[in-house]
């Protein structure tokens, strides 16, 4: 083959002159035959007319080669003498033509065909700046004409698709737009879209068009139009099929119409009512989002209780009448029964003989008697009345003293109703010198012999709202309470100091088996001091327990911010247990999941198999600068695989456990123990961890270089504690107090710069002065400290004085600058304070001790708020007024949602016992009562409503 091509290139310039030779073969014998014949004419000239040039019946259309098979190329013209082929600018060789003649029958005409095949190495052998291509000559007696071009081009169809269709997620009625880029082909491919292996047609459904550049849109979604979806390329050569992209339309969830309010749920009084809705409306489909909002509203509701009727006194009686009867009358109207209520029983007349039955005396008429007996009856009526009234006013004298004494027995927190008016005042009163915490159980007899002067806060009611606190018969009258009112509401709570307290000695069940006894726990003194590094507890040490019983009490990590709060009644009576409860400091165990970081201690609270019957509150400290735009943190517990579990986001609504997310702590109400932590998901770049930076310094073994360690952890005490720790083994004093760095999630690396050294006194290393941290590195700083070592050399021993300045900057970010000044000699340094905690004195505490709110006013305030209001005062209002807004529904399954509020405070307020913002927070709802008073039981129906639905009930 490649032989016969380049004889037939070498043959190019012979095969060009062919067609000029044939045709003067031709004319010659043309001419001989005219002489031959005396001029006449052959049957087999051409006939056409003198100046008619060839017309082209068929010319050569373009084509494509499959693979090795030749294509044939094809003219017909008439009239003509000769056709030849002419490919490239040159003659085809006139061998390589199929040549038909034939006569028009309707012109008489001379039809020529001719025929060439071109094959695929032909093509590939040609090198020119446009395709290959051929063109037909057609000769007549005037001239020539010419075709079409027509081109050549190899076939083929390349696999991979340019763009293959990618799957999309979209709502209902949402637009789908599919785009597909086929494969590089010659001629170009066409595109057919299939659903689940089925082809297409966009001419059937007027919602798809296919037509857009191979891209398959699809208007408005449906149901139906959820599958697998291939585009299909195709052409001569071979078809090809792009990745399949599936299409999903979802549909998000609506709700459904509210139903009608259901009826009160109790027969008689305050109680509440609910209505519901679903989310069918439509239901989500194809993973839609679920309705949010609330399923259930609840409202309060007041039932009519049925009045049975009762009479009024007797009416005096009538005057005698002639029958010798006199009578008198009584009405139902004592109350009168309504709603339902049933009528008096009994007789609402009586009559009866007004002379004792005597009407005649001696065949006399009445008016005829003696009146000095009638004076004798009326006496004794009157005589009989009096008597009966005595004995009355006595049984009443006696009952009420004795149900003064049975009150007396209450101890030195109940609060005296007289005085429901007063305020701060300095008050003397008999204590009980030992007792529980309820001071409420008569069967412990008060020792009245031990007279103590209390002078402190005591919360006290206004008689405006004398409702909130007596409506349960909350305060009782003690006639050993004195108080001077003063013209204050609510001004505080509780008493500033209470009596000690001695617990009572129980039997109890721990997980080992042993019996313990609850032992005494005095007040600490609670006068911060200052605890230097030989102080600190090593890390081995950081793990606390204590024995609790019924009456609660408190367990804190020393200097780490970490405490657990067992309120009273969480553990049955007669039991107690040893709790426990500990800090990893080992390397965490909970490996964070993409941009997810650690944002706390890993806290461990134990025994595991313990049930408590009331949620206890365990407060872990953070270090996120809180803010639901930038965070998304997560409370996650350890199984018992080893495994971590998302328990709930701070944000969520949640039955199961509560999340109050303070600055720098976040206190979680549960019911089981075991490990937790919190992590954190920033959602944008302006997410912020609080880092604490500190320096520390000491000698090293060469006398004249000082050493400069300067620190970045997280903002949690246990963090820092665990530097502290390191340090006093080292040796380190810490220089300058620490200070507080703002670092963003912003991906700009962290510089540390030692900045101002004396010049001629101390020296630093060249190029060592600055240096950079990773961002990766201080971002997970939690793994371990983080710091940065700096080495000064004096220049002489007489240099005892350091100053300078560590700057500690992030990138495009916050900056903090701790000033050094400080003697390297231990005898001069002046010592740097860094601790003032107040809960390293007593890890545990039990009983009463524990707590800020006296017992006895914590029952009070639940009793109160724990009961549906009509003004809207509840354990609701109680919530909003200390800050806590959301979640309201976990509160709402608790048996006393006032309580849990109350241990949520104490959680809060373990350091500062600040009971003037709870006293400030029922003032408030004292204050919101009295604007109320005026408002119309209508609009105050409407308030409920509108309240219920803002708490999401």
């Amino acid at each position: 083959m490649g032989r016969a091509a380049a004889a037939g290139r070498g043959a190019g310039g012979a095969r060009r002159w062919l067609p000029w030779l044939g045709l003067c073969f031709w004319a010659a014998g043309a001419a001989a035959a005219r002489g031959t014949d005396n001029g006449e004419v052959l049957p087999d000239s051409i006939p056409s007319a003198p100046g008619t040039l060839p017309h082209f019946i068929e010319e050569p259309d373009d084509a494509y080669i499959i693979k090795s098979n030749p294509i044939a190329l094809r003219c017909k013209a008439r009239p003509a003498m000769q056709i030849f082929f002419k490919c490239n600018g040159e003659w085809v060789h006139q061998n390589e033509h199929v040549s038909e003649e034939s006569l028009d029958e309707s012109s008489g005409l001379k039809v020529r065909e001719v025929f060439i095949n071109v094959t695929r190495q032909q093509v590939e052998d040609f090198h020119g700046p446009e395709d290959y291509w051929c063109q037909c000559v057609a000769w007549s007696h005037l001239g020539t004409s010419k075709s079409r071009k027509a081109s050549v081009r190899i076939a083929y169809l390349r696999k991979n698709f340019e763009q293959d269709p990618q799957g999309r997620e979209v709502p209902i009625e949402g637009m789908i737009v599919l785009h597909c880029r086929p494969p590089e082909g010659v001629p170009a491919a066409e595109v057919e879209w299939l659903k689940n292996e089925e082809p297409i047609d966009s001419e059937q459904d007027e919602h798809i068009d296919t037509r857009a550049d191979h891209n398959l849109i699809i208007r408005q979604a449906r149901l139906s139009d959820s599958g697998n979806y291939t585009c299909m390329a195709a052409n001569i050569v071979a078809k090809r099929r792009s990745l399949s992209a599936t299409v999903v339309v979802y549909v998000n969830g609506g709700w459904s119409s509210w139903t009608e309010w259901s009826a009160c749920n109790v027969p008689c009084g305050r109680g509440w009512q609910k209505r519901s809705r679903t989310c069918t409306n439509p239901a989500p489909l194809n993973g839609g989002a679920f309705c949010e909002g609330m399923s259930v509203q609840k409202i309060t509701c007041t039932a009519l209780c049925p009045v049975d009727g009762s009479w009024e006194v007797w009416s005096e009686w009538s005057v005698c009448s002639p029958e010798c009867e006199h009578l008198r009358i009584r009405e139902c109207t004592a109350p009168a029964p309504r709603n339902g209520g049933k009528f008096c029983e009994g007789v609402s007349q009586e009559s009866e003989n007004c002379t004792d039955g005597l009407c005649i005396l001696d065949k006399k008429p009445l008016h005829e008697i003696k009146p000095q007996s009638i004076e004798n009856a009326s006496d004794i009526a009157l005589y009989s009345g009096l008597g009966a009234a005595v004995v009355a006013v006595a049984v009443l004298v006696i009952g009420i003293t004795l149900y003064r004494r049975s009150q007396s027995d209450y101890g030195v927190d109940v609060i005296d109703s007289s005085a429901l008016t007063g305020g701060f005042q300095t008050f003397n009163f008999k204590t009980v010198r030992q007792g529980n915490s309820l001071l409420l159980n008569p069967s412990m007899q008060p020792d009245l012999t031990v007279s103590r002067t209390y002078s402190g806060p005591i919360c006290l009611q206004d008689p405006l709202d004398k409702e909130l606190m007596t409506e349960s018969s909350l305060f009782n009258p003690l006639s050993d309470i004195k108080v001077k009112v003063q013209s204050s509401f609510m001004v505080s709570l509780g008493v500033s100091e209470r009596a000690e307290y001695h617990g009572k000695n129980h039997s109890g069940t721990f997980p080992h088996g042993n019996n313990r006894s609850f032992t005494t726990v005095h007040a600490r003194n609670k006068t911060p001091y200052i605890q230097n590094l030989s102080s600190l507890p090593t890390r081995t040490e950081l793990r606390t327990t204590g024995v609790f019983g019924h009456l609660g009490g408190r367990l804190v990590m020393p200097n780490t911010g970490v405490s657990l709060l067992i309120p009273h009644g969480a553990i049955p009576e007669e039991n107690s247990w040893e709790i426990y409860m500990s800090i990893n400091q080992g390397e965490p165990s909970l490996q964070s999941d993409g941009s997810e970081v650690l944002l706390s201690p890993e806290v461990t609270c134990g025994p595991p198999d313990m049930i408590v019957t009331t949620p206890f509150a365990l407060t872990i400290p953070h270090c996120a600068d809180v803010s639901s735009e930038h965070w998304n943190i997560h409370l996650k517990k350890r199984t018992q695989q080893g495994k971590w579990e998302e328990v709930m986001s701070v944000e969520d609504e949640s039955t199961s456990c509560y999340c109050l997310l303070d600055p720098f702590a976040c206190h979680v109400l549960l019911d089981s123990f075991g490990t937790y932590a919190l992590t954190g998901e920033p959602i944008t770049d302006c997410a912020v961890k609080q880092l604490k930076v500190a320096v520390f310094g000491c000698m090293s073994c060469n006398s004249l270089d000082y050493n400069l360690r300067v620190y970045c952890v997280d903002n949690t005490p246990w963090a820092f504690q665990e530097v502290v720790s390191d340090e006093r083994h080292q040796g380190g004093q810490l220089l300058e107090e620490p200070k507080l760095l703002h670092f963003k999630g912003n991906t700009f690396s962290l510089q540390i710069s030692v900045l101002d050294i004396p010049p001629f006194l101390w020296r630093i290393k060249p190029f060592t002065a600055c240096q950079e941290v990773p961002f990766s590195r201080v971002w997970c700083s939690n793994r371990q400290p983080l710091h940065c070592a700096f080495s000064l050399e004096r220049y002489t021993p007489t240099t005892t004085q350091l100053s300078c300045k560590i700057c500690i900057r992030q990138l495009k970010g916050h900056e903090q600058i701790l000033q050094v000044q400080t003697s390297i000699l231990e005898s001069e340094r002046e010592t740097i304070t860094f601790f003032a905690q107040e809960d390293s004195t007593f890890p545990a505490q039990t009983g009463p001790k524990a707590f800020k709110i006296p017992y006895s006013i914590r029952q009070r305030i639940c009793a109160t708020f724990d009961t549906p209001n009509s003004k809207g005062k509840d354990w609701q209002m109680l919530a909003q007024k200390n800050s806590i807004n959301r979640n309201l529904s976990y509160f709402a399954t608790q048996s006393s949602p006032s309580a849990v509020i109350l241990n949520l405070w104490e959680a809060r307020h373990q350091h500062d016992g600040d009971l003037d913002s709870l006293a400030c927070a029922l003032e408030e709802i004292g204050r919101t009562h009295t604007k109320l008073s005026n408002i119309t039981e209508s609009q105050l129906d409407e308030a409920d409503f509108n309240y219920s639905r803002q708490n999401g009930l």
